[in-house]
C-alpha cells in the first residue's frame, strides 16, 4: 500500500512533456505532466500541472522529451565489470571455465569498484532498480555483498541483492573451480543472515534480498530444496540461471534424468515468488509450467547473443502470460552494461525469430518497466507513472539530432539510438541530471575501475 508523503514534502513538476505511463491500459499523453510530491507521483495527465501548487522546488519544461518509468534490471552480475572484453568467442560453458580463476580472487575493495561501474551504467542507461546476482563468495574475501549494498546507497540506485551460491564444484560433477565454491551450511547460513541484516519489504524499499543459487551445474539438489524452503520461511524470492543453453538441458538430462524446468519443479522452483535469467530453450511442456505457476523470466537478448545462447521465445512468453523483464546480465558477457539498450535489442532479436509483428516498441518498454516490476513482485510500487507509485522517471531528450525526425517518441526510444537522459529520478531524487550522475563523479570512478581491473588481472596471472 503506498505510504502519504509528508505534508511538508516538496514538488517536483516536469510539463510539456510526452509521457508513455505504462499503466494496464498503456495511457500516453502527446503534451502531459507529472507532478512529484516527495517520493512518489502525486499526478499525471494530460496537459499543463494544475494551477496553484504550492511547495514547488523546481519546474522542468519536458517540450522535446518523452517521459516514461524508470528501466528495471531483473538480472545483473555486478563483479563481471573487472573482466569485460576476455573470452570473446566463447559458448556459455567454454566462457565459464576461462573465467571463473580471475572471479574467485575478487575481494571487497574489488567489488565495491565493480559495483560503482554497474551501477553508473545502469543509471545513466534510464535503470532506476537493479536485481544483482552475486555467486562467488572467496574466502577470506572480505564483505562482499556488504561492498556493493555500499556502492549502491552512494549512487542512489533501487536494489535487489541476489544473495548467490555455489555448492558443486568440479569433484562433484560441477562446472565451476572446487576452490570457487562454499559449504552447502555455511551458504544458508549466510544467506539467512544477509535477508536479516538488508531485506527491507517496506513499500519503498531501497533495498531487498532474495536468494538465488547460481545454477544447476554449479549447485546441489540439496542445497536448492532448502534454499526455497528458507526463502519462503523468511519471505523473500528466489533466483537463478535455467535453460540458458542447449548444453545445459543436456547436463540436466545427463545428472537428474530430467530437464532444467522439470529439475526445478521437483526441488520446489516453480511459483510466482520465483524468477529465472535467461530461459532461452523452453520447450512447449516448460512454457506451459511457467505460465501455470506465474514463473518469471529475466530476458537478456544481448548477453543470449554474446554467448550465441539461442533466441527466447519471448512473445510466446507473453501470450502465455509468463511475467517477462529484462536483464543486462553480467557485463562480461554484454559489455555495454547499459539497461536502455536492451529494449531495441529484445525487439530485434525476437522479429528474427517470429517475424516483424511479433513485438512491438511499446511492448518492449513494457518488458523493461512493468514487466520488470511484475518479476521483482514490485510492480504495485515501480514500472509505471500512476499517482501512488514511486517517483522512480526517466526523461529523455528526444529532439536532438539523432531522433528529431522520429515522430513517435516511444518508436525514438526503443528503435533509435539510446536517447540522452535529462533527468532521472530515483525515488524522487535526481540521480542524473543531463546525462551524468549526480551522486558521483564519473571520471574517478572510471580511474577506480581500471586500476581494480588491472589489480584482478594480475592475481589470476
Amino acid at each position: 500500500m503506498a505510504v502519504q508523503p509528508p505534508a511538508s514534502a516538496r514538488r517536483i513538476v516536469i510539463e510539456n512533456a510526452a509521457i508513455a505511463t505504462v499503466d494496464a491500459a498503456g495511457t500516453e499523453y502527446a503534451r502531459g505532466h507529472v507532478v512529484v510530491r516527495g517520493n512518489t507521483v502525486e499526478s499525471v495527465g494530460d496537459g499543463p500541472a494544475p494551477p496553484r501548487l504550492a511547495d514547488v522546488a523546481r519546474r522542468i519544461d519536458g517540450e522535446g522529451h518523452l517521459l516514461t518509468p524508470g528501466l528495471v534490471n531483473t538480472h545483473h552480475h555486478f563483479y563481471q565489470w573487472l573482466t569485460r572484453g576476455l573470452a570473446q568467442n566463447r559458448i556459455l560453458f567454454d566462457w565459464l571455465v576461462e573465467l571463473y580463476p580471475s572471479w574467485a580472487r575478487i575481494d571487497a575493495e574489488l567489488m565495491h569498484a565493480a559495483t560503482l561501474g554497474s551501477a553508473a551504467a545502469l543509471l545513466t542507461s534510464g535503470c532506476t532498480t537493479a536485481a544483482d546476482h552475486h555467486y562467488v563468495f572467496p574466502r577470506d574475501a572480505g564483505d562482499l555483498l556488504g561492498a556493493s549494498v555500499e556502492a549502491v546507497r552512494q549512487l542512489g540506485l533501487r536494489f535487489t541483492a541476489l544473495r548467490g551460491s555455489m555448492d558443486r564444484g568440479r569433484k562433484d560433477g560441477g562446472l565451476p573451480p572446487d576452490h570457487a565454491v562454499e559449504d552447502t551450511d555455511e551458504i544458508l547460513a549466510a544467506s539467512e543472515a544477509a535477508v536479516d541484516r538488508w531485506h527491507d519489504g517496506s513499500f519503498g524499499s531501497m533495498l531487498q534480498v532474495a536468494l538465488a543459487p547460481c545454477s544447476p551445474f554449479s549447485v546441489s539438489t540439496e542445497l536448492m530444496s532448502r534454499s526455497a524452503e528458507l526463502a519462503r520461511r523468511k519471505g523473500v524470492r528466489l533466483h537463478t540461471h535455467g535453460s540458458e543453453t542447449a548444453e545445459e538441458a543436456a547436463f540436466c538430462h545427463q545428472l537428474f534424468g530430467m530437464g532444467p524446468t522439470d529439475y526445478f519443479e521437483s526441488t520446489g522452483w516453480l511459483g510466482e515468488d520465483v524468477w529465472m535469467a535467461h530461459c532461452v530453450h523452453l520447450t512447449d511442456s516448460d512454457l506451459a509450467k511457467f505460465a501455470e505457476t506465474g514463473t518469471g523470466v529475466a530476458h537478456c537478448p544481448s548477453s543470449n547473443a554474446r554467448l550465441a545462447a539461442g533466441i527466447a521465445r519471448v512473445p510466446d512468453m507473453l501470450d502465455a502470460g509468463v511475467p517477462v523483464g529484462l536483464g543486462v546480465d553480467g557485463t562480461a558477457s554484454n559489455e555495454s552494461g547499459q539497461l536502455g539498450t536492451e529494449l531495441r535489442n529484445a525487439l530485434l532479436i525476437s522479429r528474427l525469430r517470429g517475424g516483424p509483428d511479433t513485438l512491438t516498441a511499446r511492448q518492449a518498454l513494457r518488458l523493461a518497466t512493468m514487466g520488470g516490476a511484475r518479476v521483482l513482485g514490485r510492480q504495485h510500487e515501480i514500472g509505471s507513472v500512476e499517482p501512488g507509485k514511486l517517483a522512480d522517471l526517466a526523461l529523455w531528450k528526444v529532439d536532438g539530432l539523432l531522433h528529431s525526425t522520429i515522430a513517435d517518441p516511444v518508436a525514438a526510444l526503443v528503435l533509435g539510438a539510446l536517447p540522452p537522459l535529462t533527468l532521472l529520478l530515483v525515488d524522487g531524487r535526481p540521480v542524473v541530471e543531463r546525462g551524468h550522475l549526480t551522486t558521483a563523479d564519473e571520471p574517478t570512478i572510471a580511474r577506480t575501475c581500471a586500476t581494480a581491473a588491472r589489480t584482478l588481472a594480475a592475481r589470476h596471472d
